[in-house]
């Protein structure tokens, strides 16, 4: 279908349109996203799996020996909560360089394009991705200290107003305590939405880690609304399928004596834990796709924005392989052909190179 319906406009995209498109990829590539997903999410849930029962377990013991067996499966269980969330970092930066391929010569989004690029440069991936988590606990620590630091003149201010008029206090607290909420959202996406393009430029442009870090920071201007929007919405979503699959879960163990709280102080029963364990892996595998897709238009978006590659998506296309110049966008190639990194396309197809749904 080529109308301009299923095609991407080369006009630059706002939030509500990144989304919509993001949830237009995953409908049509469903089964493969969610193939692409699960080996992270697998070992998260893995993990999760572990980590509850031997905390469940942990302080319900009288055996010094099974104390010992809890806390290593505990840390077990920590670490590969840590590794998988670490694998699906990395894969995103495959899932990009499918996704430019498939807007570039129609290939195909596939499980193996994704891993195969994911492998030729794992360990790269590997040191962004932790560069990347590290700038974000950063980012997050600084905007919890503007948050704090804001707050208490908000309720300074609020408490001399109360000497005044209680009223005008309540008004001037509420109004100062929305603002500061927002203002803190602001200050963390405007700084982790400078790095959030890493995986991306290293798979797509064929950057090193620290090239494709200060390539990050180049390209992230003005994206601080846009990616707040689909961050708050993938989170939304997320915990939305998983009050869904909570719910009737815990319904079923009311009904067979189980108290459900998490806070409860009785034991759950390990069939329950498992299953409260693999339920938020799950909503994950289901909504990570969408996740990764909205990044990557995201990306594809900025380059469009700041450096027309669009016109070069459309010189590439039409002209065949571009040579590779060494510089910058947009005279540069539109998508980096590195030996190490990627395995070209066998064959191209003639259906449009922005072709979305």
């Amino acid at each position: 279908m080529n109308s301009l319906a299923t095609q991407l406009p080369l006009a630059p995209l706002g939030a509500g349109d990144l989304i919509d498109r993001a949830v237009r990829l995953y409908r049509r590539h469903l089964f493969t996203l969610l193939a692409i997903a699960t080996p992270p999410v697998l070992v998260t849930a893995a993990g999760t799996i572990l980590g509850g029962i031997a905390w469940r377990q942990l302080f319900s013991t009288g055996s010094e020996r099974a104390l010992a067996l809890y806390v290593v499966l505990g840390l077990a269980g920590l670490l590969l909560i840590i590794g998988g969330h670490l694998f699906s970092m990395i894969v995103m930066g495959g899932t990009a360089r499918n996704l430019v391929t498939h807007l570039l010569w129609d290939e195909p989004v596939t499980m193996r394009a994704t891993y195969a690029a994911v492998r030729a440069r794992f360990w790269g991936l590997l040191a962004a991705t932790l560069i990347v988590i590290a700038w974000v606990a950063i980012s997050l620590v600084v905007a919890l200290f503007g948050w704090y630091s804001v707050g208490i003149m908000v309720m300074t201010g609020a408490f001399l107003l109360a000497l005044i008029s209680p009223w005008l206090a309540a008004v001037c607290g509420i109004l100062g305590s929305i603002v500061t909420v927002a203002g803190t959202l602001w200050l963390f996406f405007f700084m982790a939405g400078r790095i959030v393009y890493v995986p991306q430029v290293m798979l797509v442009e064929g950057k090193r880690v620290f090239e494709s870090v200060s390539r990050s920071f180049a390209l992230a201007r003005g994206n601080v609304r846009r990616l707040m929007a689909m961050t708050l919405f993938i989170i939304f979503a997320t915990y939305s399928a998983l009050m869904i699959l909570i719910v009737p879960l815990g319904w079923y163990a009311y009904l067979n004596g189980i108290n459900p709280s998490p806070f409860s102080a009785d034991p759950w029963p390990a069939w329950y834990t498992i299953g409260y364990s693999v339920l938020e892996p799950l909503s994950s595998i289901l909504l990570t796709p969408v996740w990764i897709l909205g990044l990557s238009l995201l990306y594809v978006d900025e380059r469009v924005r700041h450096e027309g590659y669009d016109i070069e998506l459309l010189a590439s296309r039409h002209l065949g392989e571009l040579p590779q110049l060494g510089i910058e966008s947009p005279l540069g190639t539109a998508l980096s052909v590195d030996p190490g990194a990627h395995i070209l396309p066998s064959s191209r197809s003639t259906g449009s190179i922005f072709k979305l749904t």
